[in-house]
């Protein structure tokens, strides 16, 4: 990823927790509030998702698209756009670490380029809430289980 926005959280959880939840797209209407369905396209051999379709609703911001997903070990996870109707390119990942007993440190990395024209200051700011929310929705979620 070029130029991208991170954001880390600390979650009173075990990595292995906290990456259960992340890879559990059916649930993701349940706690992301901007995802509206969740739709497993094609799983690896270990039953990761590989690409899953996400219908988005962020307001004035609503989109059709398809993610292709990457699994590095067992705490980081990485995705990139395949198709999408708003979106020229999306880049992402959730990076899990150990801190302290039955904690971890979630860093989420972003970069967005959309189809319509956009100041670099506002997409980054865009994607910086973006970011600030799905972790707090993450930590909320995991945290309540």
């Amino acid at each position: 990823m070029a130029e991208y926005t991170s954001s880390s959280i600390t979650i009173e959880a075990a990595p292995a927790d906290v990456m259960a939840v992340i890879a559990d797209f059916a649930r993701y209407p349940d706690w992301t509030g901007e995802v509206k369905e969740a739709e497993v396209l094609a799983t690896d051999d270990k039953g990761r998702a590989e690409q899953v379709r996400l219908v988005m609703d962020a307001g004035a911001i609503k989109d059709d698209q398809t993610l292709a997903y990457t699994w590095t070990g067992e705490n980081e996870v990485s995705w990139t756009l395949v198709k999408s109707q708003m979106l020229r390119s999306l880049d992402g990942s959730y990076i899990l670490k150990p801190a302290g007993p039955g904690a971890t440190e979630v860093t989420y990395q972003l970069t967005v380029d959309v189809k319509i024209p956009m100041l670099g200051m506002i997409k980054r700011k865009a994607e910086k809430v973006i970011i600030d929310r799905a972790l707090a929705g993450l930590k909320k979620r995991v945290e309540s289980k």
